[in-house]
């Protein structure tokens, strides 16, 4: 066969849809199969790069843009060719030339390092018995920048086949920005970038209340509603308010440029000022500063969540601290209003929100997270990467901050650690794996991919209806599935059949979205984190962030022995969706979890929260118990 034709048949299975349509109209009658059935082509496949020295893998994605279908579509294609190589967790497709069994035919699947030692098999796997396609996925998470093949057995119904594909170098854009930071690079200094905290507000936590007052719109002095109170656990201690400066690598899109990865990353495009909220324990700080434990809050949060984050550390002699993420914290004109003893203090939050979608309207708790127009496809990776570099900046700014005039430190900036909530553990692992900085970490309730935590959570599977309905693919009139239906397994789960009409085209689009988005996935960057720097929390059942993308982060970085579970099945509290109950301080489970936060920052020493009780398993007793979602009825998979 010839590399134009080759070219052409693997273009087939995994082109556009309305190529992937073709395919399924022209599929070879049953009736003229051989006895034995031959896989046509594969994907991925190197065949669909061109040479580029610019990429640390020398190649560059070439996928056919023909028949694209819109403008959404064909954006998401182009700008998967401007990347070095292929996902690390592909949707594999073998296309055969007669009916196969799929599970048989998965069994002969392999996938292994061109040259290396590393073999893995298949699960998650799909079969089309119109095209005689069977998809599937690695069972093992592939590295970046590596070459593999892709390997299909012979036996008693298959005929053998190989090729080879190359991962793309997905860690590498935000390690690279890490190191401009850790650095101090001139480019930094250029946007005007200097360390330090501004420290504009310092308030006892007794006898001081909290309110905060949300700018509704991005338009300067439009505030909206009353002040709001903020619950404030912390009833001693010192409460601090201010800004720093950090490098911003986002466009008004909400996207960092790509460059080759051959480079050292794109330069900042400016330095913008970001809030910081800290709460201190009581006492004079020792010498050097209290330690210091950097909070990331969680999706349409802000950093109000620091006042509950806080409550345990604050008694264990540790302060914390944290800034909003990237659209959070409502518009910039946000204020905090403090009384005490009668006076009223106001001092700016810098809120981080944006009006995207009608200027002069209210601004979403989330709004300005995600990329937009032509960028969309592009969700949150930029955002999350923003995130991660904004908290390396917060980590070297913290060394000698002065916070009652003393001239001696407050907090310290060495051996910095971290907690995060939710989306602060997904951000939290791309943080951990790509800055050393960061001594010890906790990460409670985070999951990866985005695009599954999304597609399989009911708090946010709407978020994919929408996605979807901008490239015209939902298939479904059925308000209970979010009017959609994408026939796709879950690890370890046996195969699926697809007959929704309308599924492989769903499999396909958000196979391409999360590729896409990989880089800034915490799955990715879970292999880079030491297993003794972290210690995972995992809620049984969560709703929000399901538990089959808990374990793609644990199983990713390995860290089944770093992994604590929480039985909320096993507590009056079973009926409740247990995603949040870090910062309900009215459950028991809230405390003992961060008695298990601060004892591993403090020290590095893993606790049990309860422990001979049957509600915490430290480690968990069997990974396979998160490999599915838990739900309790009604909520069923999607």
């Amino acid at each position: 066969m010839s590399s134009r034709s080759w070219r052409r048949t693997t273009a087939s299975v995994v082109g556009t849809l309305a190529v992937t349509l073709a395919v399924t109209a022209t599929a070879t009658p049953a009736s003229a199969n051989p006895a034995k059935a031959t896989p046509l082509s594969v994907f991925p496949s190197n065949s669909l790069t061109v040479p580029d020295r610019g990429q640390l893998t020398g190649l560059r994605v070439a996928l056919p843009t023909e028949g694209c279908g819109g403008a959404v579509s064909c954006g998401l294609v182009e700008r998967l060719n401007q990347l070095d190589g292929f996902d690390l967790d592909p949707r594999l497709a073998v296309r055969f030339d007669a009916p196969v069994d799929a599970a048989a035919a998965a069994a002969r699947i392999t996938v292994e390092e061109t040259r290396g030692r590393f073999r893995t098999g298949v699960d998650r796997v799909v079969y089309d018995p119109a095209s005689n396609t069977v998809y599937a996925h690695p069972a093992k998470q592939l590295a970046p920048g590596t070459t593999y093949t892709l390997r299909v057995q012979g036996g008693p119904a298959t005929k053998a086949f190989q090729d080879t594909f190359t991962t793309m170098s997905a860690t590498d854009g935000l390690l690279d920005l890490t190191r401009q930071i850790q650095f101090g690079s001139k480019a930094l200094k250029a946007v005007g970038v200097t360390p330090g905290l501004r420290v504009e507000g310092v308030f006892p936590a007794e006898g001081t209340s909290v309110g905060f007052l949300a700018d509704g719109d991005a338009a300067p002095g439009l505030q909206s509603g009353p002040t709001a109170p903020v619950t404030q656990p912390v009833a001693k201690g010192t409460l601090v308010f201010g800004s720093y400066l950090a490098p911003n690598w986002l466009g008004p899109d909400v996207t960092i440029r790509q460059t080759p990865t051959r480079d050292l990353g794109p330069l900042p495009v400016s330095a913008v000022r970001l809030p910081f909220v800290a709460v201190l324990p009581p006492g004079k700080a020792p010498a050097g500063g209290w330690p210091t434990a950097v909070f990331g809050h969680g999706f349409g949060s802000s950093t109000q969540s620091v006042f509950l984050a806080a409550a345990t550390n604050a008694a264990s002699g540790i302060a914390t601290i944290g800034t909003n993420v990237v659209g959070h914290g409502a518009g910039p004109d946000s204020t905090w209003v403090l009384t005490n003893g009668g006076t009223e203090t106001r001092i700016p939050s810098y809120g981080r929100g944006v009006d995207q979608d009608d200027p002069g309207t209210t601004i979403g708790g989330t709004e300005g997270s995600s990329a937009t127009g032509p960028a969309a496809a592009l969700s949150s990776r930029d955002a999350l990467r923003q995130t991660s570099l904004d908290i390396s900046t917060l980590i070297r700014t913290l060394g000698g901050t002065d916070v009652d005039g003393d001239r001696k430190a407050d907090l310290s900036g060495r051996d910095v650690t971290y907690f995060g909530q939710s989306f602060g553990g997904i951000y939290g692992t791309m943080l951990t794996g790509a800055d050393r900085a960061v001594t010890r970490s906790v990460l409670n309730v985070p999951g990866g991919p985005v695009t599954e935590i999304a597609r399989t959570s009911p708090t946010f599977r709407g978020l994919t209806t929408q996605a979807l309905s901008q490239v015209g693919l939902l298939n479904s009139t059925d308000p209970g599935r979010f009017y959609f239906q994408e026939q796709m397994p879950l690890r370890g789960e046996g195969p699926v059949t697809a007959t929704a009409p309308g599924a492989l085209a769903i499999q396909d689009y958000l196979a391409r979205s999360t590729w896409l988005t990989r880089p800034g996935s915490p799955e990715t960057f879970a292999p880079l984190i030491d297993p003794k720097r972290v210690l995972v929390q995992v809620a049984f059942g969560d709703r929000t962030v399901p538990n089959p993308t808990s374990y793609t982060i644990v199983d990713a970085g390995n860290l089944w022995k770093r992994t604590s579970l929480y039985r909320n099945d096993r507590t009056a509290n079973a009926a409740n969706d247990p995603h949040a109950f870090l910062l309900r301080l009215n459950i028991p489970a809230a405390l003992q979890g961060q008695a298990q936060v601060a004892a591993f920052l403090k020290g590095g020493e893993v606790v049990d929260p309860d422990g001979d009780g049957a509600v915490w398993e430290t480690p968990i007793a069997d990974p396979a118990t998160i490999r599915v979602l838990n739900y309790p009825a009604p909520f069923l998979a999607p």
